[in-house]
């Protein structure tokens, strides 16, 4: 990770500028001698459709590196991100390199929103996972130190700690997401929660003897085939310790590795199923997020923590299971199990905490992949409220959420011949929707509720602007705006 210093570098190979729609320089004298600010006004030729050029500026026959970004009269916060993000991966070779926040007046009259969001894209591009990689094959040149040329310093240093603060939540559920099923079990997976307490984050763990006790049978089911135990994660976050209102709760999937269980999934892809915790990293990212920036607002993180094994011990197809709520469960699919281990989490979350709302997130379903790609997260709620606050959330940070309809025709799908619900349907298709029906089932308590399924915005194969190929930290940026505009004092 970078360094950041407030003096200009005189001495670096690099620098990014920003310029408005009519690319005037003139502001830029102090900095750059009038050969220099000859050369960067030629640059205007070159500007690519994203609007940024990119050019070399000799002087006394040393070349300095620069990057211009023109700066629309209305640049969304995404935008921001956006060109945080090319301007990482323009500087990411060079060991220093300036970034000038004056000598451009719409950056200037944006400094807060501008630099938080530029920075959050910044920052978010840098990710790197090399754990496991010998240092000799880690790139040795790489950014180091970046100055940033300002004249409110206050200003920008509070908008980048604001977005150091989201983007930690967003490296911690990347990390999560990318480490190895052998290394992330459910154990491990706890002793990373565990280490939150430092933020201020309160923590309980619910182990197999308490969830056993509680009745929480579904969950368990799905992970009596594997040799590492079953958790139920709790995290606290007390932002706002006068307030007397009911806290937001945010539930989490945490399958740390799915083979499909005796309902064995394919071969081909099955080392991706280490990501089908995701749901669970974002709840924890987000957590972390919230305690970093001392949000003034309470929330609850529930996480619950399986493996979905193949073992003499393993769920069986037909198997029937009696939930927390007490609703019986005809387990058809064992690889159907993510919505049983939240069936409990909700039911759980819903009776003990009784929350304003819960937001549930899981990479549940490769229905949603069908229909959406990479794109969009698909959205279920019984609120329309809160199905319009996080659509239009996701839409500023461009983690958007498609919604997608619920209804009493596909809730009977559901209907088992045997138990009060089966978790599959075979017959009627729809299964990201009736994949939701099965988890309204256990809001029983009229709780606004939103189903987030990330089954395609979890993991990405290709780069984008502002994400690397790999784990993308979905839902961190999306649920603290919305926690931020909405619920937050």
């Amino acid at each position: 990770m970078f360094n950041i210093s407030y003096n200009l570098n005189k001495k670096s190979p690099a620098c990014v500028i920003f310029a408005d729609k009519n690319l005037k320089f003139s502001n830029y004298l102090n900095y750059f001698s009038k050969n220099q600010l000859d050369q960067i006004f030629q640059l205007k030729e070159t500007f690519v459709k994203d609007g940024h050029a990119t050019g070399d500026l000799w002087e006394k026959g040393k070349k300095h590196k620069i990057i211009i970004f023109k700066i629309k009269d209305k640049t969304n916060d995404y935008d921001a991100q956006k060109i945080g993000g090319l301007a990482y991966s323009a500087l990411a070779s060079f060991k220093e390199a300036n970034v000038f926040f004056e000598g451009c007046s719409l950056v200037e009259k944006a400094s807060s929103s501008f630099s938080s969001n530029f920075f959050l894209g910044f920052y978010s591009k840098s990710y790197s996972f090399k754990n496991y990689k010998l240092k000799k094959d880690i790139e040795k040149k790489i950014l180091k130190s970046l100055s940033v040329v300002t004249k409110k310093k206050d200003q920008i240093t509070k908008s980048i700690k604001y977005a150091k603060n989201v983007y930690d939540g967003i490296e911690e559920t990347r990390n999560l997401v990318t480490l190895p099923a052998n290394i992330l079990n459910p154990k491990k997976f706890v002793d990373e929660i565990n280490k939150l307490k430092k933020t201020g984050l309160s923590i309980e763990i619910l182990d197999e003897k308490k969830m056993k006790s509680l009745g929480m049978n579904a969950l368990l089911g799905v992970g009596q085939g594997s040799t590492n135990s079953s958790y139920l994660a709790i995290m606290r976050w007390n932002g706002d310790k006068s307030s007397k209102e009911k806290p937001v709760a945010f539930v989490g999937k945490g399958v740390c590795f799915d083979t499909g269980g005796i309902s064995l999934k394919p071969a081909r892809f099955m080392e991706d199923m280490k990501y089908d915790m995701g749901g669970a990293g974002t709840v924890t990212g987000l957590m972390k997020t919230l305690a970093l920036r001392k949000a003034k607002v309470n929330v609850v993180g529930v996480v619950g923590l399986v493996e979905n094994m193949v073992d003499g011990n393993a769920q069986r197809p037909g198997d029937v299971v009696i939930s927390y709520a007490g609703q019986s469960i005809e387990v058809l699919n064992t690889d159907a199990e993510g919505r049983l281990v939240l069936a409990d989490a909700i039911a759980y979350t819903e009776d003990r905490f009784k929350p304003k709302f819960i937001i549930n997130l899981a990479t549940l379903t490769g229905a949603i992949v069908v229909a959406l790609g990479n794109e969009y997260a698909g959205l279920f709620s019984n609120n329309d409220k809160l199905a319009q606050q996080i659509h239009d959330t996701g839409m500023k940070d461009n983690e958007k959420a498609w919604r997608f309809p619920l209804h009493e025709n596909f809730d009977r799908l559901m209907d088992s011949k045997i138990a009060d619900l089966q978790n599959i349907n075979y017959s009627g298709g729809a299964g990201s929707i009736t994949a939701a029906q099965f988890l309204q089932r256990f809001i029983r308590h009229k709780t606004p509720w939103a189903h987030l399924d990330i089954a395609g915005m979890a993991w990405i194969k290709k780069d984008t602007e502002i994400t690397p190929e790999g784990a993308t930290g979905y839902g961190v940026k999306l649920l603290n705006r919305l926690i931020k505009e909405h619920y937050e004092k």
